[in-house]
């Protein structure tokens, strides 16, 4: 009687064992910011699980977990020969997110590594068509080109890409030095004209005074008298400064008047 007992309370362990590994097995719990993709016997769900806890049923159901948040993917360097045949070293970053958790489990094998790429393709296709200068000047419109090509071919895949960022151009030593003579020669030319166009404002300002000082000549005397004044400010030895005729012209008129009477 005993041993019965025995093997009954061993059967009952068994049996408790069993479901509570059952039901351990059947419980999951996906976070905030995943979705389960469930396969019940090689067919997927309509609806994907979670977040939160549910059930599934153990060796019928396969579960796949997928992160809906944001992917910041690196780009490897690429080397792209420009539309104006520059040969460059560009590498970028991409951006985005899983928008469809079921369309890129079973649309794509690895939706991370197709995305990466792709990304490079689409990246040496479109910076081969531009110039590059154009590179250099406008890459927000690159961007925005990219990020719009990127987009319309992952959409099949459930992934939705938000951006994408060129972060560096790496020029030839050569071309660095030409841009360089390039961006020096356009600064001296810059120099000149701003030098030129202060010279031609200075003429119209002395035109103006000269007119000025015609239509007032008293005004040549203070002008005169300001110069000195300037002079008598400085520590000079020795200050030399002209006489105008006008000043003198009555005492030389007074000499030659006596002359003539003697």
């Amino acid at each position: 009687m005993e041993q019965l007992f025995y093997e009954n309370l061993t059967t009952i362990m068994f049996v408790m064992v069993l479901v509570v590994g059952f039901i351990s097995s059947s419980v999951k719990i996906i976070k905030e910011y995943e979705r389960a993709v469930v396969f019940r016997l090689g067919r997927v769900l309509k609806q994907p699980k979670g977040p939160g806890l549910f059930l599934i049923i153990p060796f019928v159901d396969k579960l796949i977990r997928v992160s809906l948040r944001t992917v910041a993917m690196d780009v490897p360097s690429q080397d792209v020969i420009s539309r104006d045949n520059v040969s460059i070293k560009v590498n970028a970053v991409v951006y985005f997110r899983v928008l469809d958790s079921i369309k890129a489990v079973i649309e794509v094998e690895d939706y991370v590594y197709n995305t990466s790429q792709l990304a490079q393709t689409t990246l040496r296709s479109i910076l081969g068509s531009v110039e590059l200068d154009e590179l250099l000047s406008d890459q927000e419109k690159i961007n925005t080109d990219l990020q719009t090509v990127l987009d319309r071919q992952t959409d099949p895949w459930g992934i939705k890409v938000s951006a994408v960022e060129i972060k560096h151009v790496d020029l030839p030593q050569e071309m660095q030095r030409a841009m360089a003579k390039q961006a020096e020669a356009e600064r001296e030319r810059r120099a000149k004209i701003i030098a030129a166009e202060g010279e031609q404002q200075a003429a119209e300002k002395m035109v103006q005074a000269a007119e000025q000082m015609e239509k007032h000549p008293i005004s040549v005397q203070l002008r005169y008298l300001q110069t000195l004044q300037q002079i008598a400010t400085e520590n000079n030895s020795t200050t030399i400064f002209p006489i105008p005729m006008d000043m003198i012209m009555p005492f030389m008129d007074k000499v030659l008047s006596k002359n003539k009477k003697d």
